[in-house]
């Protein structure tokens, strides 16, 4: 196979038939030494976090393909640590989208004068990033990503309304098992002029508390596997 690109977290490949498959490796987002899925970079490596990443990621895209919602997701072979994906699109470099339930983290980090830490979101709020290590992957809104040609607003607009769905679902499993979601990241790209989500689904790139703590990725991933 053909390595396309060697990212944080997963090592993309070309397929023979068209498609891709990604490698999941283990490591996770953070800095120094700890957990933090809102980091832009490499913080930690927590063996065995990829393929925990990619089980977690099919249970989530078979149950948005159960309830309609197209993905790149084709298949997976999870001994390997591989999935099998459609070809598709990134918009521009790369964005990245957050979707927030309850304020914390890097949202704090900037807007902690006007709201306070722990603050609910009942409706979700979604946030756009350009991937960018260098610049510390800034925010972007609707205006600019169509001023820049990165997306259309028609494109933005469906982005947004899929990342309110599917949050929502993630949601959903997650409070069925005690869990509460605090944050999520994203990313789309689209497939013959359709936006759809790709990457992953998976405990590293979500913010889950239970009882008032945070949960560590691997334990995450036991609570959403456990049935």
């Amino acid at each position: 196979m053909e390595l396309l690109y060697s990212g944080k977290t997963k090592d993309v490949y070309k397929l023979p038939n068209g498609n891709v498959s990604l490698l999941f490796k283990d490591d996770v987002t953070g800095k120094d030494g700890v957990f933090d899925p809102g980091e832009n970079s490499v913080g930690l490596k927590i063996e065995g976090m990829g393929k925990a990443n990619l089980r977690t990621s099919v249970l989530f895209f078979e149950l948005l393909k159960e309830k309609g919602i197209k993905t790149h997701y084709v298949s997976a072979d999870v001994e390997n640590s591989r999935m099998e994906v459609l070809p598709a699109e990134v918009f521009g470099k790369g964005v990245e989208i957050i979707c927030r339930l309850v304020a914390t983290g890097s949202f704090i980090r900037r807007y902690g004068k006007y709201i306070e830490d722990g603050t609910v979101f009942p409706e979700g709020y979604v946030e756009v990033t350009l991937k960018d290590d260098e610049k510390g992957d800034p925010l972007i809104n609707k205006d600019a990503l169509a001023l820049l040609d990165i997306m259309s607003p028609e494109m933005y607009d469906s982005m947004k309304e899929q990342t309110l769905k599917i949050t929502k679902i993630v949601a959903d499993v997650l409070k069925e098992k005690g869990l509460d979601l605090w944050d999520i990241k994203f990313e789309f790209g689209y497939n013959n002029g359709e936006v759809i989500l790709i990457d992953e689904i998976a405990s590293g790139n979500m913010r889950v508390y239970k009882d008032g703590k945070i949960v560590p990725p691997m334990e995450l991933t036991r609570y959403i596997l456990t049935k």
